[in-house]
């Protein structure tokens, strides 16, 4: 069913693959299903460049590590996995939706608080929305990076309210199988109707006994 999905998109959930090889660089990808393997282990993603998907869920990993070479990442799922300690060093500043669910690290005194202090971005984490404004860091300047990270990823008006833009990929990827499904599914069954047609119009022929 791979054709059915974007060239931007790598869909490889429930393949029993149990690492991540090193790839050359794919800058085109900008999304990453890896969900239900035996993943025991974040790495080698630095050759997606552009990734702002990435999909780990139900895997084996352990600890949030080698994420910082994806600058853009927007969304990263790592629900039911085994990550029992959270380094919020490790995630990356852009991150706007992150799911933890199913970890030992969601039960940290003061999870929910140093997730939401580290990323400045984050609009929804574990599924619930993140009240109030948290996209303003204390201090002086901040340096180029991290403005090219303002610039692509700008804070919300409100709470949970994404630019307009943010959730097209996404929303593409979701209905793109669908509607092709749906499609079809209607071109079969006009073929069945016509099948059906030319059965019924033999059947009154005046040559039929």
């Amino acid at each position: 069913s791979t054709e059915l999905l974007p060239f931007s998109t790598i869909r490889l959930d429930r393949e029993n693959i149990s690492s991540i090889g090193k790839l050359q660089s794919l800058e085109e990808i900008h999304s990453l299903y890896l969900q239900q393997n035996k993943i025991e282990k974040i790495e080698n993603l630095d050759c997606f460049p552009n990734l702002r998907f990435l999909y780990l869920a139900g895997n084996r990993i352990r600890r949030v590590e080698n994420l910082q070479p994806l600058p853009h990442l927007s969304v990263l799922d790592l629900s039911h996995n085994q990550i029992q300690v959270l380094d919020t060093e490790e995630l990356p500043r852009s991150l706007q939706l992150l799911d933890l669910t199913g970890n030992e690290c969601t039960c940290q005194h003061g999870y929910r608080e140093l997730v939401v202090g580290a990323l400045p971005h984050l609009l929804q984490l574990d599924s619930q929305p993140i009240h109030g404004n948290v996209g303003k860091e204390e201090g002086g300047g901040s340096s180029s990076s991290e403005d090219e990270d303002d610039d692509l990823f700008p804070e919300p008006s409100s709470p949970f309210t994404v630019d307009k833009d943010f959730f097209e990929d996404l929303h593409q990827e979701l209905t793109g199988r669908w509607q092709r499904r749906r499609k079809e599914t209607l071109e079969e069954h006009q073929a069945r109707l016509e099948e059906l047609r030319e059965r019924w119009d033999l059947l009154l022929s005046p040559g039929w006994d």
